[in-house]
C-alpha cells in the first residue's frame, strides 16, 4: 500500500501474492512485480504471508532476496526506500 500515491492507482500486486499464485518466487520475473509511477519511480510491494499465518517480516525477506537475485537494484541512480511495519 506504500506505492499507491506514486502509482496513482489501487494497490499493486505484491511479490508474495504473485508467488502464491505461481508456485514460488522462482517462477516470477522482475516485470511481474515492478511498476513505474510518478517521476519514473520504480515500485515493488513485498506483501506478507496469508493472514493469521505469521508476521509480515516473513514476506519482506523473500521479496528483497528476489529483487537482489534478479538485478532489480542494478543501474539505479538514486535511492532505495523501504516502508516496513514496526513489528518487523
Amino acid at each position: 500500500d506504500s506505492t499507491r500515491l506514486i502509482l496513482h492507482s489501487k494497490a499493486q500486486p505484491t511479490v508474495m501474492d504473485l508467488a502464491r499464485k505461481t508456485g514460488g518466487v522462482e517462477e516470477l520475473e522482475l516485470e511481474d512485480v515492478l511498476m513505474t509511477g510518478y517521476g519514473e519511480i520504480i515500485c515493488a510491494e513485498s506483501g506478507g504471508p496469508e493472514p493469521g499465518v505469521g508476521c509480515a517480516g516473513r514476506g519482506v525477506i523473500p521479496a528483497i532476496n528476489f529483487l537482489e537475485k534478479n538485478g532489480a537494484y542494478q543501474g539505479l541512480k538514486d535511492y532505495v526506500f523501504y516502508d516496513v511495519l514496526g513489528d518487523v
